[in-house]
C-alpha cells in the first residue's frame, strides 16, 4: 500500500496526525533519531526498541560506500542488518555528498569518498536505486542543497536541477517499485531563504506527485527568523494530505515553532551529538553535566523528566562518567536526550489534540531563551 496521512486534530495549522504504510503507522508530530550508519551513535536496536521512535534514519551516502547496498540487501535489507521492526527512513546522502566540493552537472554529482578517495557519481535514478536495495520505508529524492543564503542565480540553478532530478527519480521510482514494495518516495523543496523560489519549488515538486514533501536546505546557519519566514511561504503549498519533513531540525523551540505552521516530522544529530559533548537536554535547557557545579549534584539530570530511562542516576555520578571518559557516558545522555525529545513530541500530539498547543509553547519557548539555557 502506498503511504496513507490522516489529520487527527489540528491546532491553528498545528497537526497531530497518523502516518500509515505497509510497515504500520506512526503518530505526528514526530522526532527521528538519526542512525547514520544504520546505527544511533552509541544505542543498539534494543534501545531503540524500549525508546520506540516513530521512524530511524539511515544514510545513503555512507551505507553506499560502507558496506555497500548489495550486502545489505543480502542480509534482508536495512531492517534484517538492523534487527530493526519499525520504520527506517533513508536520505539521499546529497547533504553529504555536496559538503565534499563535488563536481556537479545536470546529470548529477561526481564526487571522491572519505573513506578511500574513490570516485563516484550520484544520479537521480542511482540514489532511487540504492535506497530501494536498501529497502527503507521511506526515500529521499537526490537534491541540491545550496547554502541558505546563496546568491539567487545560485538558488534558482539549484532548484532547477532538484525539480529535474525530482522528476526523474519518481519515474525510476515508480518504474523499479511501483507501490507494490512497500517502499514511499518524499521529494524536497529547495530555494534557500528566497520566498518566491521557495513557493516555486513547492508547487513545482508538488506537481510531480510524491508521498509526502520535505523542506531541505534550512536550519544550516541561518537565523532563525529567516528560517521560519521561508517556511512559512512554503508548507501553504504542500498538501494538507501528506506528511510534511523539515530536514535537520532539533532544538526544541526550533521544533516547536515548526509544527506552529504545519510541519510533522524532524530530524536531527542533535541529541546524540550533545550527549557525546556531555550535554543533556532538559526542561531548564541545555545542562552540561561536566560543569563543576554538578559535582555533588544528587539529583537526576532532568528532575522535570521523570519517564528518563537514566532518572535512578544523580549529575554527580553522570559528571564522574564524562570526566573520566567513560564510554557509558555518552550511551546513557543519548538514551536520556533522545527519550527526552521523543517524550516533548508526545506532548505537542496531545496539546494538539487538548487545543492548548500554544501553551506548551509558551513553556519550551520561555525555558530554552533564557540566558542559563545556554549551559554549553
Amino acid at each position: 500500500m502506498s503511504l496513507q496521512f490522516e489529520v487527527l486534530a489540528q491546532h491553528g495549522q498545528a497537526r497531530h496526525g497518523r502516518v500509515t504504510t505497509s510497515r504500520g503507522s506512526f503518530l505526528t508530530p514526530c522526532f527521528m533519531p538519526v542512525g547514520t550508519r544504520a546505527a544511533v551513535r552509541t544505542l543498539d536496536t534494543a534501545d531503540l526498541e524500549s525508546l520506540s521512535p516513530a521512524v530511524v534514519l539511515a544514510n545513503t551516502y555512507h551505507l553506499l560506500m560502507r558496506p555497500g547496498p548489495d550486502l545489505v540487501q543480502r542480509m534482508g535489507g536495512i531492517h534484517g542488518f538492523t534487527g530493526w521492526s519499525g520504520h527506517v527512513l533513508t536520505d539521499s546522502g546529497g547533504y553529504q555528498v555536496f559538503s565534499l566540493s563535488p563536481k556537479v552537472d545536470d546529470e548529477g554529482v561526481v564526487f571522491r569518498s572519505t573513506y578511500d578517495g574513490s570516485v563516484h557519481r550520484f544520479s537521480a535514478e542511482k540514489v532511487v536505486d540504492a535506497q530501494l536495495q536498501l529497502g527503507s520505508d521511506i526515500q529521499m529524492v537526490l537534491d541540491v542543497c545550496a547554502p541558505a543564503q546563496a546568491p539567487d542565480a545560485e538558488l534558482r540553478l539549484a532548484v532547477e536541477r532538484t525539480s529535474a532530478w525530482a522528476s526523474r527519480a519518481r519515474q525510476r521510482f515508480l518504474q523499479q517499485a511501483g507501490h507494490g514494495c512497500g517502499a514511499n518516495q518524499f521529494g524536497i523543496v529547495q530555494g534557500g531563504l528566497n520566498h518566491v523560489l521557495r513557493a516555486e519549488s513547492a508547487a513545482r515538486t508538488v506537481d510531480i506527485g510524491f508521498d509526502g514533501y520535505a523542506v531541505g536546505g534550512l536550519s544550516v546557519g541561518e537565523q532563525q527568523p529567516q528560517m521560519l519566514e521561508a517556511l512559512a511561504v512554503t508548507t501553504p503549498h504542500l498538501p494538507a494530505d501528506t506528511p510534511r519533513y523539515f530536514m535537520g531540525l532539533g532544538d526544541p523551540i526550533g521544533l516547536l515553532e515548526c509544527i506552529a505552521v504545519g510541519v510533522d516530522m524532524f530530524d536531527c544529530v542533535l541529541p546524540t551529538r550533545l550527549a557525546r559533548h556531555g550535554t543533556a537536554l532538559t526542561w531548564q535547557g541545555r545542562l552540561n553535566i561536566s560543569n563543576a557545579a554538578y559535582a555533588s549534584d544528587d539529583i537526576p539530570v532532568d528532575p522535570l523528566f521523570p519517564a528518563s530511562p537514566i532518572a535512578r542516576y544523580s549529575r554527580a555520578y553522570l559528571r564522574h562518567l564524562c570526566n573520566v571518559d567513560e564510554p557509558s557516558a555518552a550511551r546513557l545522555l543519548t538514551l536520556h536526550n533522545v527519550a527526552w525529545l521523543l517524550a516533548l513530541m508526545q506532548q505537542v500530539q496531545q496539546v494538539i489534540a487538548a487545543g492548548t498547543f500554544e501553551q506548551l509553547r509558551a513553556k519550551v519557548i520561555q525555558a530554552w531563551s533564557s540566558e542559563d539555557a545556554q549551559l554549553d
